[in-house]
């Protein structure tokens, strides 16, 4: 029976086809029962759950019982009512993908279809690799549309603890410890690299503590004076130096049971060290210039991107207050490390900057997938100022890879042509002043269907190409409108 449907080589390449697709709900709707069969057997094969009937109206029932992932529908000369169950079924499953047959010379019923909402079309006869390639092509477009309504459910729920953003099995581990630690009044030493969110993760340790309503102080002791740092620690009365008009308290007393961030503390001096050890033991604190001390309450998380065993082993960094403010310590893994939270952290910054200039941007699939292969030496920092530069220098709300900083783009289409990504090559090409055959290629599309009007029927036989590889190439290429796309 298939012999009689499809023209050629059917049962020689029945035993080739791919190997099962995911189980997609396939519904063939088509009055040939021969080729409605033969449809559904080849789809079957593939690995779908398939229906089929040849009755519109029974088509109708089936998608209300079930939604079909893929209908595969034929468009009958002389009848529009096929087409009006194409648009039902876009309006009503637009997460459904339509796949339009046509008879040979019906282009018009085609085109129709694609404007009421089909993704694909074959013209009859078709063969069988045929319609295994527009089947294989539907099922990808679904599992894209799958993965990008899980991520946006996923950043519509909570994407982390607090206002820490990752979902990666190395921030799940970081969240553990941080919801025992946070209980607790003890110091704690955050460790990382610079621009993986140290001061976050801080603040989210003070915010989820007992004393979470008290305040939080941070002291950046790299970017200090020292003379600063310690007036700043522990406070100074009226006159204790040029300009001391008044009397203040530092931060270890203003704390008030609250927490005091010390960012890098690697870089104080040994002198302050000392000094800072001596408040933590003895809790209180002498202001520069006062004769009497006064007691603390605060909570001390600390944080370096230095390796403080080391410089204890150099001598520049004191040991027993090495050991004073690691009673616990948190490694923050760089973002190389956790990957998959990149498009978490990059939706979260674009949803921000969305906010701040009234207008929404998204990142295109090229730009985002750079992003990806990226290393990120300067961690979340830099991925933040890499989605803030791309928001300012975009002309319109998608950012292209090619307003994402330099270095990013240089690597980005390294690691893009290592992969075989499309679009790569020709862009790397580019930049060395060369023209790829891809580009003619795809040039030589634009101006054939530009000097006919629009008329890709005409255009196809102009290039010498099949209406298929014409339209297969519109998508490759990512023309949507020919007459403007440059």
């Amino acid at each position: 029976m298939l012999e009689t449907v499809f023209p050629s080589k059917i049962m020689d390449s029945l035993p080739q086809l791919v190997e099962p697709a995911a189980r997609l709900h396939l519904l063939v709707v088509d009055a040939d029962g021969a080729v409605r069969s033969a449809c559904a057997e080849i789809a079957a094969s593939l690995g779908y759950a398939v229906e089929s009937t040849g009755e519109l109206e029974q088509a109708r029932s089936l998608l209300r019982d079930r939604a079909a992932d893929i209908l595969l529908i034929n468009l009958p000369p002389g009848s529009n009512q096929g087409l009006e169950l194409v648009a039902e079924v876009k309006f009503l499953y637009p997460r459904t993908s339509v796949i339009a047959m046509t008879a040979s010379g019906s282009v018009n019923a085609a085109v129709e279809a694609m404007r009421c909402g089909a993704s694909d079309y074959l013209t009859k006869p078709f063969a069988v690799d045929e319609l295994s390639t527009v089947l294989d092509r539907a099922a990808a477009n679904h599992s894209n549309d799958v993965a990008a309504r899980q991520l946006r459910e996923r950043l519509r729920l909570s994407q982390g603890l607090g206002a820490i953003i990752g979902r990666s099995g190395e921030m799940e581990k970081l969240y553990r410890i941080l919801s025992k630690v946070a209980q607790s009044t003890h110091p704690v030493l955050v460790l990382g690299e610079s621009g993986t969110g140290k001061e976050l993760v801080a603040r989210t340790i003070h915010a989820y503590g007992p004393n979470g309503q008290k305040p939080f102080l941070p002291v950046d002791c790299g970017s200090l004076v020292p003379t600063l740092i310690e007036s700043e620690l522990f406070g100074y009365v009226k006159g204790a130096f040029t300009g001391a008009n008044r009397s203040k308290d530092g931060l270890l007393v203003s704390a008030e049971g609250g927490t005091v961030f010390l960012d890098e503390i690697g870089e104080l001096s040994l002198d302050l060290q000392a000094k800072l050890l001596r408040a933590l033991q003895e809790k209180e604190v002498r202001p520069v210039g006062a004769t009497h001390r006064v007691p603390i309450k605060a909570r001390i998380v600390a944080a370096t991107n230095r390796d403080l065993a080391q410089m204890v082993e150099r001598g520049t960094f004191r040991k027993d207050l090495f050991y004073r403010i690691n009673v616990v310590n948190l490694r923050l893994p760089p973002l190389r490390d956790r990957c998959e939270d990149i498009p978490l952290l990059a939706a979260h910054f674009l949803d921000r900057m969305s906010r701040e200039r009234g207008a929404k941007f998204t990142l295109s699939d090229e730009a985002l997938r750079a992003m990806m292969l990226y290393d990120w030496p300067g961690n979340v920092r830099e991925l933040e100022h890499a989605v803030e530069r791309a928001c300012a220098l975009s002309s319109g709300p998608v950012l292209e890879l090619g307003d994402l900083p330099t270095q990013l783009q240089q690597q980005g289409l390294i690691a893009l042509r290592a992969e075989g990504a499309p679009g790569a090559a020709s862009k790397e090409a580019g930049d060395a002043g060369v023209t790829t055959l891809a580009e003619l290629e795809r040039q030589a599309i634009l101006n054939a269907i530009r000097a006919l009007n629009g008329d890709k029927l005409q255009a196809a036989r102009l290039l010498g190409i099949g209406k298929t590889t014409l339209y297969r190439k519109l998508k490759e290429y990512r023309i949507a409108d020919p007459l403007r796309d440059d």
